[in-house]
């Protein structure tokens, strides 16, 4: 069936999140390696599209050639007993707070209830995984039309390797979002070993931030790989009074700096002019309280220049400030940065 576009697309509006889920990873992302394994159907749509980090969008007029070309999961009309389900291996091991189930543009073709169970398996077997253990972490849930559901998980503390998403009885979800933090492994890694002690997957987490006007959040900061466009990175709206941005960050477990990466890719006419890094080694206290007491941290990295669309190394202008747990990066005046890196070891 040919494709054809009438009207302009229209791009899904972004969810209002909660503190615990804006302060949290989204262990579904593939740019962290999550995937889609299987799914009992997707004719109308396929599966993958539902862990696409950019918004849904919705393009009129256009259809493929099993009809209306959706951007998301969407499965044919049951005509049977039973439901329909995927099953989703996130990016990284973790703990699930909650999810963001989002059914933008589905309106008349959304599941009535999502559920949504969690595993843990060594393997991405379709089959092994079936005869996994599963554990229900989001019991039948309510769906509406073309809106997010912010929806948290009846175990917060457990680490899942691989979730199962069941809509009752089928239809279309266009996002999911999988809120938590990742289980890092760096306590396990070799005294002398040079890791990205704030990478993601190592267990690094943004603690909290002035700004994040635009692109994707300072969580893209901690993303592997360079980022894919301006719109994956931290970037903050235009300073017009007097200060800097900044965002604290924890590293996945303490360390000590040897490195420090800075990359402004696809930043060209808005990188930041300079930037600086700021630590400590925090041995108690909450979130807020690590950011209240960040700005009279010692400095790790001294203010450098930065340059458009290009990665920054730094080496022998980081401070050895011995362990450190928490570090606050500092971009003057305001602008975008696309990846951070702090390449060091861990103390143990």
């Amino acid at each position: 069936m040919a494709s054809h576009t009438s009207g302009p697309t229209v791009i899904a509006p972004p969810a209002e999140l909660p503190d615990w889920a804006s302060r949290a990873v989204n262990l579904a992302d593939p740019r962290l390696g999550a995937k889609i394994l299987a799914a009992s159907d997707d004719f109308f749509a396929d599966a993958s599209r539902m862990l696409n980090p950019e918004p849904a969008m919705f393009v009129p007029g256009k259809f493929d050639a099993n009809g209306k070309w959706m951007d998301g999961w969407e499965s044919r009309r049951k005509r049977v007993a039973g439901h329909d389900w995927a099953l989703v291996k996130l990016g990284v091991a973790g703990s699930v707070r909650g999810f963001d189930v989002d059914t933008s543009h589905f309106v008349g073709n959304y599941p009535p209830a999502v559920s949504i169970e969690a595993c843990v398996c060594d393997s991405d077997d379709v089959a092994v995984l079936q005869a996994a253990c599963w554990t229900e972490i989001l019991p039948a849930s309510r769906m509406g039309p073309s809106r997010h559901h912010i929806l948290e998980s009846t175990d917060a503390g457990s680490v899942w390797t691989h979730l199962r998403v069941n809509m009752f009885p089928d239809g279309g979800i266009a996002r999911l979002r999988v809120y938590g933090q990742a289980n890092g492994k760096l306590a396990q890694a070799a005294p002398h070993e040079l890791v990205d002690l704030i990478a993601l997957e190592n267990g690094g987490r943004p603690v909290g931030w002035n700004d994040a006007s635009f692109g994707s959040s300072v969580t893209a900061l901690l993303l592997p790989g360079r980022g894919l466009n301006m719109g994956d990175g931290w970037e903050t709206r235009r300073r017009r009074e007097p200060g800097n941005d900044w965002c604290v960050i924890q590293l996945g477990a303490p360390g000590v700096v040897e490195k420090i990466e800075v990359d402004t890719a696809f930043f060209k006419g808005n990188y930041p002019d300079r930037c600086s890094l700021q630590a400590a080694f925090v041995e108690s206290g909450t979130d807020q309280s690590a950011v209240t007491q960040s700005l009279f941290w010692q400095t790790l990295l001294p203010e450098q220049a930065l340059g458009m669309d290009a990665v920054h190394v730094f080496t022998e202008q980081v401070a050895r400030l011995g362990p450190i747990s928490h570090i606050r990066f500092n971009i003057f005046p305001d602008g975008g940065v696309s990846r951070l890196r702090l390449w060091g070891k861990t103390s143990g």
